[in-house]
């Protein structure tokens, strides 16, 4: 297994990192995504393990927290052993300080998280999404007490503008706070969006990237085909996906999976382990998170690793999946400066 630098910290993650939202299946919308309970959480946890992923994400919301318990449970005994990441933010109860990135909310969630887990520090803790009703520098400042603390030893973000990033980077410094170290953040062939303006931002503050639903929640496994109704057991058939239908055209959606078969026949890869490993070799990628309902599926994914696309399959890939960023991007383009790094623009 490959480990990198997350971001600019000292902290090293193998490439993929295994996702838990399939544990619980707490409501119809997570039941979509899985119900894995202990017994075989422990069984896919071991699998990981063997293969070297020692990172887990989870996050407070996911099975109302059902995630979070099954995770903690299936780690006992190898805790020392494993990284967790999970997150705050969405709301998690009825009450009005329920939600958000206040210093109420962040304490008590990473504190209700930890139970959960039934750890005694969270290693990556992410704000699930930006909220614009706190203060940056409330939010910060609790974060890097939580760190201070020893509750938490890294902090990242999920889901941020690039000004949000940017300006929250700008706060840590000023006040000589904790920094986020990554950013969680959906990208995948199907939606490049990522490239336009975080991707460059992530290289010059040295913010890591940790990529969610890889595969445009099941759209590149393969079982998308042109002319064909969308299978039944896939996610988005059943309601259960997080990411929305992408915004190219069905032709150009199909046009991307034509590609895929041509590098997955020349690799002898499945489709899916061809769109992992195509993120692997994107700037500012420091890990990639898989998920798995079964060992199946787990075995298949840890298979993207350990082997690279060629320069010219990788640039196969990315020209079937250009798109025309939105501005002010296209014109950025324009610039001879911009012209020398056009995987930045």
């Amino acid at each position: 297994m490959e480990y990198r630098q997350l971001g600019g910290s000292g902290l090293r993650v193998p490439v993929l990192s295994f996702g838990t939202a399939t544990f619980g299946g707490g409501n119809e919308f997570f039941k979509a995504w899985g119900a894995t309970q202990v017994d075989e959480a422990k069984k896919l946890i071991n699998l990981c393990m063997d293969a070297g992923v020692n990172f887990f994400d989870t996050a407070n919301v996911y099975s109302a927290g059902a995630s979070e318990e099954i995770l903690g449970k299936a780690l006992a005994g190898i805790r020392d052993k494993a990284l967790i990441s999970t997150k705050a933010t969405f709301p998690l109860g009825d009450g009005v300080n329920d939600y958000g990135s206040s210093r109420f909310n962040l304490v008590k969630s990473c504190e209700e998280s930890l139970k959960r887990l039934n750890t005694e520090h969270i290693d990556v803790y992410h704000l699930h999404g930006f909220d614009a009703n706190t203060p940056v520098e409330e939010t910060l400042n609790a974060l890097n007490n939580l760190v201070q603390s020893g509750k938490v030893r890294y902090i990242a973000c999920s889901n941020f503008s690039g000004w949000h990033l940017m300006k929250s980077l700008s706060v840590s410094e000023r006040y000589g706070w904790a920094k986020y170290i990554a950013h969680q953040a959906y990208y995948s062939l199907l939606n490049r969006d990522f490239e336009w303006e975080l991707m460059p931002l992530g290289i010059d503050q040295h913010v890591g990237t940790i990529v969610w639903s890889p595969l445009a929640a099941g759209r590149l496994t393969g079982k998308y085909r042109r002319n064909q109704p969308i299978p039944q057991d896939a996610r988005v058939a059943q309601g259960g996906s997080p990411v929305p239908a992408s915004s190219i055209s069905d032709d150009v959606f199909y046009n991307i999976i034509d590609v895929l078969d041509e590098v997955a026949e020349e690799t002898g890869k499945t489709i899916a382990q061809v769109s992992l490993n195509w993120l692997l070799q994107r700037p500012t990628v420091s890990n990639i998170i898989i998920g798995a309902r079964n060992e199946e599926q787990l075995k298949a994914n840890l298979a993207s690793v350990g082997w690279n696309l060629t320069v010219e399959q990788v640039k196969k890939l990315d020209a079937v999946s250009e798109v025309l960023p939105v501005y002010p991007y296209w014109h950025q383009r324009e610039f001879p400066m911009l012209n020398a790094a056009p995987e930045l623009y």
